[in-house]
C-alpha cells in the first residue's frame, strides 16, 4: 500500500503515480456527450403544444389539443410542414449562439420519425397519418445538421410514445393515457425507441465526417407508471435495444420525480444499463462513452404548496446547502458519477403562480440565478423550457419564453461559463507557465487533501489523488483549446465524475480501494485548470 506525507517531493510522488497502469481520456469523438451541456427546449416545434403555438391548432379537430387532434384536421400535412419550416428559423440559432447556448433538446414523438421507419406506425392512433407526418424526419436531421454547424449538440427526447406514457396532452393524443396499461404499446414503444436510435446511427455515421454532436436519446418523457417495476423493466429492454442500434449513444432516463431512487436503482443495475460486458454506466473503452443520465424537471408552479410559497422562499430553498434540493442533487451526482453516470436538469422555467410572486425588483432575477447556481454545480447540463412562444397570439411570457426572459432581464444576457478573451497558444513560454501553475496548484491540493484524511486516520492511496489531478488539470486544458474552440462560451467539462471512471477504465485505478481519491483529484484538478485559464485567457 503506498503511504505519502506532507514533505515527499513532488517527484517521489509522480513516480509512484505514474508507476500504475497508465490512463487515457475519453475518444475525443466522445467529448462533446461529457461537455457541460447548458441549453434549451425548442418546445411545441415537432410534439406540438398550444399554450406555446396556437397557429397549427387552428383547423384541427376536437378538442384542438394535441398532435393526433391536429392530424385528424384539415390540411394537416401543409399546416404542419408550414410550421416546422418556419418555428425555427436561423435567426433563432444564430440568437442562442450569441447567448452562449450550446446545446438543444428536442422533443419528438414516435410518429415523427415515419419518414426513415414507415412500420414505426404500425398498430397506433398515428397509422393513417403517414402523408402527414412523413416530412418530419428530414426536418430533424437538417436540425442536427445545422446545430453541429452551430458547434450545438442535440438531446433527442422521444416525448410521445405509443398510447401516452402520462395524461399530458403533448404526449401525442387527447385520449387517456394507456402505454404503461397495454401489453401491445409497451412492444410498439419498444420497436420505436429502437427504430429512433437505428435512425440517427445511419443518418450521424452517413455524413461526411461522421456527426457527433448528437449526444443522448431520451427514452421517455415524464412517464407516469402505475408503479416502478413496469418502468424500469421496459427501460431495461429499451436500453438493450437502442444499445444494439447505437451502441455509443448516451441514454437519458426520467426519473419521475424521485432522483435518488432511480439513482440507487441505476447505479444497481449498472451492468445492465450500459453496454455489454462494461462495468458502468459510462460502458468501456470500445463502447464510445456510452453515459446514463437521469433527467429531472424542476418547477414552482405546478402543485398548491407551490404557489402559497413565494418566489424570495423558493429561492432561498434553492440555495440552502441543507436543503432538500441541493441535498437530493448531491446524493444523485455522488451516486450516478462513482457509476460512471451524471444527471441533468432538462426543463426549468421561471414560471411562477402569481400568488407566489411580490412585486420585488429583481425576485424573479434571483430565482433564476439561484437555479442556474444550483444547475451549475451538481449537474452535467441544463435546458431550460422554453425558447420562444408565439407572442403574436399570446404576448411575452418572462416566466416561459426564454427570448423573453433575457429582454425583461430575468435571464442573464449570457448563459453562466468563461467567455475567452485570450486563444491559447502552445508557445514553449505558455507550456512552461502552465505546467508551473498545474504543478503548484497540485501541491496545494495534494498537501490538503493529505492533511485532511491524516486527522480523520485511517490508510490510504494518496498517489492516486495526485495521480488525478494531473489528469484532470491536463484534460481540462485540452478540452478548452479543443472542444469547439471560436464558440462564445468556453466548452467545460460538464460530467466529471463520469469523466474520471472512463478515465481510469482498464488502468489499476479502476478497481482500486482508492479510486475515489483518483476521482477527487480529477474532479479538483478540473477546477483548478478552469480558475487558471480563467485568470489568464478571460
Amino acid at each position: 500500500m503506498q503511504r505519502f506525507s506532507l514533505d515527499e517531493s513532488d517527484s517521489t510522488i509522480s513516480t509512484q503515480a505514474v508507476s500504475a497502469t497508465p490512463t487515457s481520456p475519453p475518444h475525443s469523438d466522445d467529448w462533446l456527450k461529457y461537455r457541460k451541456h447548458r441549453g434549451v427546449n425548442l418546445g411545441s416545434w415537432f410534439t406540438l403544444e398550444r399554450w406555446i403555438t396556437d397557429t397549427p391548432f387552428r383547423q384541427a379537430a376536437h378538442p384542438a389539443a394535441s398532435d393526433l387532434d391536429v392530424a385528424k384536421g384539415t390540411k394537416a400535412k401543409e399546416i404542419l410542414e408550414r410550421h416546422w419550416d418556419t418555428w425555427i428559423t436561423q435567426r433563432d440559432w444564430d440568437w442562442m449562439d450569441s447567448m452562449g447556448i450550446n446545446s438543444v433538446r428536442i422533443s419528438i414523438g414516435y410518429y415523427h420519425v415515419c419518414g426513415a421507419d414507415r412500420r414505426i406506425l404500425d398498430d397506433t392512433d398515428f397509422y393513417p397519418f403517414y402523408r402527414v407526418y412523413e416530412g418530419a424526419w428530414r426536418r430533424i436531421t437538417d436540425a442536427i445538421l445545422t446545430a453541429s454547424r452551430m458547434n450545438m449538440t442535440v438531446l433527442i427526447d422521444l416525448h410521445a410514445a405509443p398510447g401516452k406514457q402520462n395524461a399530458d396532452p403533448h404526449s401525442g393524443t387527447s385520449l387517456s393515457a394507456n402505454f404503461f396499461n397495454d401489453p401491445h404499446n409497451l412492444r410498439r414503444g419498444l420497436y420505436a425507441i429502437t427504430s429512433l436510435a437505428r435512425a440517427l446511427n445511419h443518418f450521424c455515421s452517413s455524413q461526411l465526417p461522421p456527426l457527433v454532436n448528437v449526444i443522448g436519446i431520451e427514452l421517455l418523457n415524464e412517464p407516469a407508471p402505475p408503479n416502478d417495476d413496469i418502468l424500469r423493466e421496459w427501460y431495461l429492454n429499451a436500453v438493450a435495444g437502442v444499445r444494439r442500434e447505437y451502441p455509443g449513444i448516451p441514454i437519458y432516463l426520467g426519473e419521475v420525480w424521485r432522483l435518488e431512487s432511480y439513482a440507487q436503482w441505476a447505479s444497481k443495475e449498472q451492468g445492465r444499463l450500459s453496454c455489454p460486458g462494461s462495468t458502468g454506466l459510462g460502458g468501456g473503452k470500445d463502447a464510445k462513452g456510452a453515459l446514463v443520465v437521469l433527467d429531472h424537471h424542476l418547477y414552482r408552479c405546478f402543485t398548491s404548496e407551490d404557489n402559497r410559497t413565494s418566489v424570495q422562499d423558493h429561492t432561498r430553498a434553492l440555495l440552502d446547502p441543507n436543503g432538500s434540493v441541493q441535498k437530493s442533487f448531491s446524493s444523485t451526482s455522488e451516486t450516478l458519477g462513482r457509476a460512471g453516470g451524471g444527471m441533468i436538469v432538462g426543463e426549468w422555467s421561471c414560471g411562477l403562480n402569481p400568488a407566489s410572486l411580490r412585486g420585488t425588483h429583481g425576485e424573479r432575477r434571483a430565482f433564476v440565478e439561484a437555479q442556474l447556481a444550483v444547475y451549475e454545480k451538481y449537474c452535467g447540463g441544463w435546458y431550460w423550457w422554453t425558447l420562444k412562444k408565439e407572442s403574436e397570439v399570446y404576448g411575452k411570457d418572462v416566466g416561459w419564453s426564454l427570448r423573453d426572459a433575457v429582454e425583461a432581464d430575468v435571464f442573464p444576457n449570457a448563459v453562466p461559463g468563461m467567455k475567452r478573451k485570450i486563444k491559447l497558444n502552445d508557445s514553449a513560454t505558455e507550456t512552461e507557465r502552465r505546467a508551473h501553475a498545474r504543478d503548484v496548484a497540485r501541491r496545494n491540493a495534494y498537501d490538503t487533501h493529505v492533511a485532511y484524511w491524516r486527522r480523520v486516520g485511517g490508510s490510504y492511496e494518496h498517489h492516486r489523488f495526485f495521480a488525478g489531478f494531473t489528469d484532470g488539470w491536463d484534460d481540462a486544458y485540452s478540452f478548452f483549446d479543443s472542444v469547439a474552440p471560436d464558440a462564445n462560451i468556453v466548452s467545460e467539462i460538464g460530467f466529471t465524475s463520469a469523466w474520471a471512471k472512463e478515465r481510469a477504465r482498464g488502468s489499476d485505478h479502476e478497481t482500486a480501494r482508492g479510486y475515489w481519491e483518483y476521482e477527487h483529484g480529477i474532479v479538483q484538478g478540473i477546477s483548478a485548470a478552469r480558475a487558471d485559464f480563467e485568470k489568464g485567457f478571460c
